[in-house]
């Protein structure tokens, strides 16, 4: 910065410090509340959840609460008029469980059905299952990205799978994560007091094992349109690292789900959106409507999507000293327990 531009800057800054100013107050009038539907019913057998949700927005600029929405009916009926309730999770408010063991059958079409506690009803356009497609090979490895001014480079994990694609129909893809979990190293022995700063080894723990809702940096999701009936490797998955999740072992499921149509281009609209580079020449973000609707008021805006697909799914253990490349370790210098979510002993499914 210039001289003289410091010494303009700083006569504007002396020229509104000595000026009165009176203060402008802006009322803002509350935005209308928008019920938010998420969650699907797939063909492998489990409990299935459906959250919902309504947000709290004032004006268009701030943004306010999320809040679940309790006490609701919210059933399930498939074209044969066979109709599956939901309960409410006692742990999770706003999260509706299917029964243990329910599974979607392909071919058929689902309809979720919403009574709030206050009479008003949604529907879901029916969503017509599509056959699971087998998991092929799944292959992963480490990618990076240069860091402009950093030493490190970002990294991560790609994950790729093969896709043997039945040639009789056109599909449609979505890949996700579940039941992420690690072990988590730590380093006790270097633990050194707070008040003191002194050290004051701690005799347990190094490894703890955390459970993790890992939000990916894109959607993953494909069309067959071109390689229909073949066999294509497609990304599936990226894990990024952050210096603790590879140090030795990582475990993960993927699900592939085959989606409808409807649902793909839902899937696709909103990877578009939380893709956008942020530059001045992006479109303005939008509500993307899904196939949920209000059956007392047409014309009410119901965010999300009810799915209900096809599933394949596999566990995958990772061990990090297969990876190429990997973080700096990432120390913690104290009993590995302190880290919120970790547990001492492993999960009971825990078998790399």
């Amino acid at each position: 910065m210039s001289r003289i531009f410091r010494k303009i800057v700083g006569l504007g800054a002396v020229a509104l410090m000595s000026a009165c100013v009176d203060p402008y107050e802006v009322e803002v009038g509350d935005g209308v509340q928008l019920l938010t539907v998420e969650g699907m019913i797939t063909t492998d057998p489990g409990r299935h959840s459906i959250q919902l949700t309504r947000s709290d927005t004032y004006g268009s600029v701030f943004e306010g609460l999320v809040r679940p929405v309790s006490l609701a009916t919210v059933v399930v009926r498939d074209d044969t008029g066979k109709v599956t309730y939901l309960e409410e999770d006692s742990e999770v408010k706003g999260n509706y469980l299917t029964p243990e063991g329910f599974a979607a059958i392909a071919g058929r079409a689902y309809t979720l059905l919403i009574q709030l506690q206050n009479g008003k009803t949604y529907s879901s356009l029916p969503e017509v299952v599509a056959e699971p497609v087998p998991l092929g090979e799944i292959d992963y490895y480490s990618v990076t990205f240069p860091v402009e001014g950093e030493l490190e480079p970002d990294s991560g994990v790609r994950f790729v799978v093969d896709v043997e694609d039945p040639g009789n129909i056109n599909n449609f893809y979505y890949w996700k994560t579940e039941n992420v979990m690690f072990e988590l190293n730590a380093s006790p022995e270097l633990y050194m007091d707070r008040e003191t700063r002194q050290p004051a080894p701690k005799d347990c723990c190094a490894v703890c094992y955390l459970g993790e809702n890992i939000g990916n940096r894109s959607m993953f999701i494909a069309t067959d349109d071109d390689f229909n009936g073949l066999t294509s490797r497609i990304p599936a998955m990226f894990i990024p690292d952050d210096g603790l999740r590879f140090i030795t072992t990582f475990r993960m499921d993927l699900r592939q789900l085959t989606v409808s149509s409807e649902a793909y281009r839902f899937l696709r609209l909103v990877k578009q959106q939380t893709e956008l580079s942020g530059s001045v020449f992006d479109p303005p973000p939008a509500n993307i409507r899904g196939n949920m609707i209000s059956l007392d008021d047409p014309d009410e805006v119901v965010l999300g999507y009810f799915m209900a697909a096809g599933e394949s799914n596999r566990r995958i253990y990772l061990h990090g000293d297969e990876l190429e490349y990997r973080q700096p370790l990432s120390l913690i210098a104290d009993d590995c327990r302190v880290v919120v979510g970790a547990q001492e002993n492993p999960p009971a499914d825990w078998t790399p």
